[in-house]
């Protein structure tokens, strides 16, 4: 495994490992001490939490159960709502105990509404600086940005965010192509969640049969084993984009991790998979958001 492939290098300089633990969705409002240290043990360094999921406590415990020092480790979390006349930096704050840490590596806005209703985004946003240069956040970022939402926040930003993070796979890469363009160009990076939809949550789709075929060549190429599941993580990886992941079994953790490790796609299976994708739009999460 090279450094540069499995660390992304944000706009801000710093660096964040490829590959994230999702402890949301499968772990919403649960205590997520055992499968936090599960996924440490295996080898994950990255840790993706939120406010909305109502586990931060059992993250810490988690970590000092897994012996893995503060300095070794990547932490997210992300800023849900603000009650009345608390601050972006009250409500990190109270993260931060909870979390069991002085500071972490990456602080996202989790969802616009209802800032983006309300015309306040940039206004949040100014809280989320603030806490960039206090240090209690490394990095600054959002989550399930449309491009007017990042319009809102651009308009007037001192810090552009690092990172959104967004539903990202084959199945909606054409209708989310304005939101990473305009990443692109102002140096955000893309993270994806909801990476194996294909296979999860639409089995008979347009791209099984292409997955498999890509897989079987891929398998063939390495001379071991090579999982559907690490076919389309590593397309999101050669996009450019962090991968968010999740599971409660060892193995399957370990396989995503192992992903850095099969070769590399060709553009040829990339355009198909591209192509292939583009025949159905399936988004799974937030779709509201999206109008749809």
């Amino acid at each position: 495994m090279s450094t540069d492939e499995s660390f992304i290098t944000l706009n801000d300089g710093n660096r964040v490992p490829w590959l994230a633990f999702g402890i949301g969705t499968a772990h919403y409002n649960t205590d997520a001490t055992a499968v936090v240290k599960l996924a440490i043990d295996s080898g994950v360094t990255h840790l993706d939490g939120a406010q909305m999921y109502n586990n931060e406590e059992s993250i810490a415990q988690g970590v000092k159960a897994s012996g893995k020092p503060r300095s070794e480790l990547f932490i997210v979390t992300k800023l849900h709502k603000l009650a009345p006349g608390e601050t972006v930096k009250d409500s990190l704050r109270a993260s931060l105990a909870k979390l069991g840490t002085d500071y972490v590596d990456l602080f996202l806005i989790h969802v616009p509404t209802p800032w983006d209703k309300e015309g306040t985004l940039g206004q949040v946003w100014k809280g989320m600086e603030e806490v960039k240069h206090e240090g209690l956040a490394k990095s600054i970022g959002v989550s399930n940005f449309k491009v007017e939402d990042l319009k809102q926040v651009l308009d007037g930003a001192t810090i552009i965010p690092a990172v959104n993070q967004i539903e990202f796979h084959p199945y909606v890469y054409k209708s989310i192509q304005p939101i990473v363009a305009l990443g692109e160009e102002h140096g955000i990076t893309t993270a994806s969640y909801g990476g194996l939809s294909p296979v999860v949550r639409v089995p008979d789709g347009p791209l099984s049969p292409v997955l498999e075929t890509v897989r079987s060549r891929l398998e063939a190429t390495r001379g071991k084993p090579v999982s559907v599941g690490q076919v389309l993580t590593k397309w999101i990886h050669q996009k450019g984009a962090i991968v968010v992941t999740t599971s409660s079994k060892e193995e399957r953790i370990k396989e995503y991790l192992d992903t850095i490790n099969v070769p590399d796609l060709t553009e040829d299976e990339i355009k198909l998979i591209d192509e292939t994708g583009a025949q159905l739009h399936k988004r799974v999460f937030l779709s509201h958001l999206f109008g749809e």
